[in-house]
């Protein structure tokens, strides 16, 4: 009975010493863990700073001064996310930025700011690596459309 029972354990435990040993098994978790590292390479996306200016109506660049903004939008063309520069009052001074907007084609735009003194248009355009200046931002020139 005894040499039963101790061939039966042995038995066992090779069965459980095998099955932690598998070399699919071994293969498996390397693959689990290169596919996690692929993963967080994936989720570590490029993202661009953007400088917003205006375009007067008569085309000039407007990098400097206070204008009635309530906020800069820019749209995702493709996946519809947005990104607003929202500062809480109706004049901002210029230029102003957001960080964080991954590459892609996005509509840019104005909201009129507290006294409704000023319209704004929109302006479509890229954000890559071709778009960033000598400064290290891609600059948008978001247009007037009117103004009082």
């Amino acid at each position: 009975m005894k040499n039963l029972i101790l061939t039966t354990l042995a038995f066992a435990g090779g069965i459980v010493f095998t099955a932690f040993s598998s070399s699919d098994n071994l293969m498996n978790v390397a693959h689990a863990s290169e596919k996690s590292a692929d993963l967080k390479e994936i989720s570590k996306t490029k993202t661009y700073k953007i400088r917003f200016g205006l375009l007067s109506k008569n085309g000039t660049k407007i990098l400097s001064g206070n204008y009635d903004v309530g906020s800069f939008i820019a749209t995702n063309n493709m996946t519809g996310e947005s990104f607003d520069t929202y500062y809480g009052g109706g004049f901002q001074s210029l230029p102003v930025y957001y960080e964080g907007i991954p590459a892609g084609t996005y509509t840019f735009s104005a909201m009129q700011g507290q006294g409704g003194w000023v319209g704004y248009g929109s302006v479509v355009g890229t954000v890559s690596d071709l778009e960033v200046d000598a400064d290290g931002y891609v600059t948008v020139y978001i247009p007037i459309a009117w103004e009082e």
